[in-house]
């Protein structure tokens, strides 16, 4: 293999993905009742019981520094290999420049080799989505730059929408850019949200009720999604499958797709999203980003 495919757990991918494309995961640290947490097992992660916890236990979260990168890239280097890092939203978090710096450190020892950094601009499967194809890329036996430059074509054209039970988590994070668009005074308003061109967080809709706001994901869904057929789409839930399992059945009636990777939200995305939070991520045509907001 050219290339080594590096990712973190914010891509939210099980077990089994991880292990049969062949990434190497760095984890993201959170904290609650003054101890630290990760979270590389996602089989063992009982997501009902930490989604209860949140809602009455405050829990940070932290980003990877850069010499925990640039330790990781190393090894790699040393076996004479080039890496691409698969990184969560720059427009969200720190961590993509936090890479960035890693891989510098790292290539001060081997300057002849290459490290790619790859901003999805998503978090959860939205990134998760993307780590696959790299690693899928790489098995093609494509050379590291080229693989990093598809990367961020796709990376344009994956839409990830989502909605939220409760604005208080992305209201305390900051990580709603326009939060006053879906502050109102109307009871069981929900917003629905996207990642815009710089993978931020934006409102771009709201509609009455739970049911509805599911819906609407599902809407956006058969009006934007390109060739279903042959894709894998994502689905993360922080405890509410029901309500992913329900959004999972309006798509396979609506455009069913090839397939349907559906995950709790792992902790520390899930910690800024908040506890019933639901969230969809498919590919689309380019520029699907920019769709207007309220």
């Amino acid at each position: 293999m050219r290339f080594a495919v590096v990712t973190d757990t914010s891509g939210n991918l099980q077990n089994q993905q991880i292990q049969e494309y062949g990434l190497t995961v760095i984890p993201f640290l959170y904290a609650y009742d003054g101890k630290e947490h990760t979270c590389l097992d996602s089989e063992t992660f009982d997501g009902e019981a930490y989604y209860k916890m949140l809602k009455t236990t405050p829990v940070t979260t932290s980003q990877i520094n850069p010499q925990t990168y640039a330790d990781t890239f190393l090894p790699f280097l040393k076996e004479g290999r080039d890496v691409l890092y698969v990184s969560m939203s720059s427009g969200i978090s720190g961590s993509c420049q936090s890479a960035a710096i890693g891989a510098e450190l790292a290539l001060e020892e081997f300057p002849d080799r290459k490290i790619e950094i790859v901003d999805t601009r998503g978090a959860s499967l939205g990134e998760g989505l993307l780590a696959i194809k790299a690693a899928e890329l790489r098995d093609r036996d494509m050379d590291v730059s080229t693989a990093a430059k598809e990367l961020r074509k796709r990376a344009e054209r994956l839409f990830n929408v989502f909605t939220v039970d409760d604005l208080m988590f992305l209201r305390r994070g900051g990580r709603l850019c326009n939060l006053a668009a879906v502050v109102g005074t109307v009871l069981h308003i929900k917003p629905i949200l996207k990642g815009d061109p710089e993978g931020r967080i934006v409102a771009f809709g709201k509609v009455r009720g739970r049911k509805h706001s599911i819906e609407a994901l599902a809407q956006q869904y058969e009006k934007l999604v390109v060739s279903p057929e042959t894709q894998t789409i994502g689905i993360a839930h922080a405890a509410c499958r029901s309500d992913a399992e329900y959004l999972m059945s309006l798509i396979k009636k609506l455009r069913p797709p090839k397939n349907v990777l559906l995950v709790d939200y792992e902790p520390v995305t899930g910690a800024h999203v908040g506890p019933g939070a639901l969230a969809l991520f498919f590919e689309s045509k380019p520029g699907v980003r920019a769709i207007p907001v309220l």
